[in-house]
């Protein structure tokens, strides 16, 4: 069954209110939109990776796994020095396979901090046997990559390492290569247009693309990052609707299958991998 590994969803403002220190006021993205879409290219499979915009308020990605009745997994955003046992094992039965650190959304990154809640952060998720899921630029992630080397649980990157200008083979990529190497470090290799200067490009960067399956081909998975958030530029304020990447679902999955180099690695992204990270059955 195929897996769509990063998406969000999203509900009325009314009924789901958003965090005050939003930078948008993100619109609705419904479960029923995104199954829709998905089903036309055959995913079936979801994980739910909570929005910044809802800060560490979990309860419509809970209520999204529960609704999706096991075909569901989720990535949450806490404060592990406030979040107790329970509520955890209420997570964990719910779905929830890891926790999420944002370096890359405006008003997210804190670099004198940084370090000191990727640690808090790693401790909990390991011990829930959960994995840590980072979104951080390339030059954000390249000083913490001792941490994340030395992390006793798996580590997921988000949005091809968001590498920025940086070409696979320049010295600049070596941290993020070396890192994916590790066993316990995983890529989802998700949202092109975070890539590079496209703000709407659905292909993924075929250099790239190579460099990070050649190294970890069975710990790459693909996700869509539906429904596709604005560029930091177009986001305007806490009380300012900003539109979605007016992108297709089917292309995203169709230029990803023809970019990548066979139809066995493509299962292993779509199918396997995801099973094996998520613990689907």
């Amino acid at each position: 069954m195929r897996c769509d590994s990063h998406v969000h969803i999203v509900g009325n403002a009314a009924d789901w209110p958003q965090a005050r220190e939003r930078t948008y006021l993100a619109a609705p993205a419904p479960l029923e939109n995104l199954r829709a879409l998905a089903a036309a290219r055959a995913i079936e499979r979801f994980i739910l990776v909570q929005p910044s915009f809802y800060g560490d308020d979990n309860r419509l990605l809970l209520a999204t796994l529960d609704a999706l009745d096991g075909r569901g997994r989720g990535v949450a955003v806490i404060d592990p020095d406030r979040v107790g046992k329970a509520t955890l094992l209420d997570m964990a039965a719910r779905g929830v396979r890891g926790l999420r650190l944002n370096l890359y959304s405006p008003g997210e990154a804190d670099p004198a901090a940084n370090g000191a809640r990727l640690r808090r952060l790693v401790a909990c998720a390991a011990s829930m046997n959960w994995h840590v899921e980072l979104i951080a630029p390339l030059d954000e992630l390249a000083p913490m990559a001792d941490l994340l080397r030395a992390a006793p649980t798996t580590v997921v990157l988000d949005h091809y390492g968001l590498p920025g200008d940086h070409a696979p083979e320049s010295p600049a990529a070596m941290p993020l290569l070396d890192l994916l190497a590790l066993p316990h470090v995983w890529m989802k290799l998700s949202s092109p247009y975070r890539m590079g200067r496209d703000p709407r490009a659905v292909a993924p960067h075929r250099g790239w693309l190579k460099a990070l399956t050649s190294v970890a081909p069975d710990r790459c998975v693909w996700g869509s990052d539906w429904p596709h958030t604005p560029a930091h530029g177009d986001q305007k304020g806490p009380d300012v609707g900003a539109a979605y990447r007016p992108l297709s679902y089917a292309a995203l999955v169709d230029e990803f299958e023809a970019a990548v180099a066979s139809p066995a690695l493509f299962h292993a992204i779509m199918v396997a991998n995801p099973a094996r990270l998520y613990e689907f059955a």
